[in-house]
């Protein structure tokens, strides 16, 4: 059996209150734009995932929202675990999120998501916001992932490199 994960980076975020904490920082309005057009790369690629988990923070969350609208997802829940996570904890968070679901994604954060494709794929290529990496495992459950996984990359796209 196998399970697909994807992970996807939270879409830009807004700097322009300095007063703001980084886990209340809002989405810009290029995050506004992206997150969407991710959600219809989903669709498109038919990659749409049966649960989403997302960082608490106020610019994860909001992608979730706009990317499980645009693909239609009705299974979206938010993990603070996945708050600045690490790999390891993003890894954990999958085996410990994933459930029943074939196909999961977790929206969270740099460095931690570039670190983890690149632990998996081998690749040292930047993962900008709104970058989504689509991973394939050959793994019976969410509990049999782990660091040392070694999955078949199916994709990875960056919103500036989509057709609008």
């Amino acid at each position: 059996m196998t399970r697909e994960l994807l992970l996807l980076r939270h879409a830009k975020s807004s700097w322009d209150d300095a007063g703001v904490r980084d886990h209340d920082r809002t989405l810009n309005a290029r995050g506004e734009r992206d997150a969407p057009r991710m959600g219809r790369l989903l669709v498109e690629r038919e990659l749409v995932p049966d649960r989403i988990v997302a960082s608490t923070a106020v610019r994860a969350r909001r992608t979730s929202d706009l990317v499980a609208e645009a693909a239609g997802v009705a299974d979206v829940a938010v993990c603070e675990d996945l708050y600045l996570a690490p790999p390891g904890t993003l890894v954990d968070v999958a085996r410990r999120r994933g459930g029943s679901a074939q196909r999961l994604m977790l929206v969270a954060h740099n460095p931690g998501l570039e670190d983890l494709v690149a632990q998996f794929t081998g690749s040292q290529d930047a993962f900008p916001t709104a970058a989504l990496a689509a991973l394939r495992f050959d793994i019976d459950s969410w509990e049999d992932l782990a660091l040392m996984s070694v999955p078949e990359v199916m994709g990875i796209w960056h919103p500036k490199t989509l057709d609008d």
